[in-house]
């Protein structure tokens, strides 16, 4: 009976991880393909400074870890198993990258491996981000909903990882973001008037996402506690946190080249909205 019991186990956790990886598979196609598909990213394999990239794929490393402790493949209560879906998945994104452009001729045989090389490393960190999201969005049902309610504990919500949370939401919505020509000719058409507008629309849909909407998976606020608490806690940090990650993804694509600084701040703050709502996101659904 022991024996039998233990072969059930060992098949259920098989069937358990090989399902969390047909899941992460379907994410790293699901979220990365706006860029798959983008020649701004194909461009970039060919020309972006090969420092750059390195540092863009190995502060992706840390942060794919510390999203499988949050939403693994599956519930892990070890580092080592962290650390290993957190690899599988970078091998996912990689493995996904790399067919799609093949099976849609952006990669082609005569094409020298630098060009190659780049093009599937690029595309490898949203995809690689995508596997690991399919957890929190396509893999979770009732059961899973409750498994995680009662696995989170108080330690998991502190404010480092509240931080961190956002910072992941605004990075994915970054790299979809800052390699395109937009956002520099918006910068360039936007006057003072408009930059403030956005400033202010960006801050209050952060803060309207995650507390004042009311939104499955949004904040409440304690009993007694001022609304502006969450406001100086939470919402401006996140922003900030936003403009960092936009400001790190630009200068990683190279779109801050040989720019005016008051450009620079312009085209920030651009990417920001869309970060800053990525940021949000990120406190609702991770």
């Amino acid at each position: 009976m022991a024996a039998d019991s233990a072969r059930h186990e060992t098949s259920t956790d098989i069937h358990e991880f090989l399902t969390g990886l047909a899941r992460g598979l379907a994410g790293a196609l699901l979220f990365a393909l706006p860029m798959l598909m983008t020649m701004e990213m194909w461009s970039l394999g060919f020309y972006m400074e090969r420092v750059r990239l390195l540092l863009l794929l190995i502060l992706n490393i840390p942060l794919l870890v510390f999203l499988s402790h949050r939403i693994g493949f599956e519930h892990t209560n070890c580092w080592s198993s962290t650390i290993r879906d957190a690899l599988v998945a970078f091998g996912m994104g990689i493995a996904a990258s790399a067919a799609l452009l093949l099976v849609l001729g952006v990669i082609t045989t005569d094409m020298p491996p630098r060009q190659w090389v780049g093009m599937v490393a690029i595309q490898a960190v949203p995809a690689s981000i995508g596997a690991l999201l399919a957890r929190s969005q396509l893999g979770k049902g009732a059961d899973d909903e409750d498994e995680d309610e009662t696995d989170k504990s108080p330690g998991d919500s502190s404010y480092i990882v509240e931080l961190s949370m956002m910072a992941v939401g605004a990075l994915f919505l970054s790299l979809n973001l800052a390699p395109t020509e937009e956002m520099i000719l918006l910068a360039y058409k936007m006057t003072p008037w408009h930059t403030l507008a956005l400033l202010a629309i960006s801050i209050g849909m952060m803060h309207g996402f995650v507390y004042a909407l009311a939104f499955r998976g949004g904040h409440r606020l304690e009993s007694g506690v001022p609304g502006w608490h969450a406001f100086i806690r939470f919402t401006l940090p996140g922003y900030l946190v936003a403009l960092a990650v936009s400001l790190f993804t630009l200068w990683t694509f190279e779109r801050l080249d040989d720019t005016g600084m008051t450009q620079v701040v312009l085209i920030v703050i651009v990417l920001g909205f869309p970060a800053a709502i990525g940021a949000a996101a990120a406190r609702l659904i991770l």
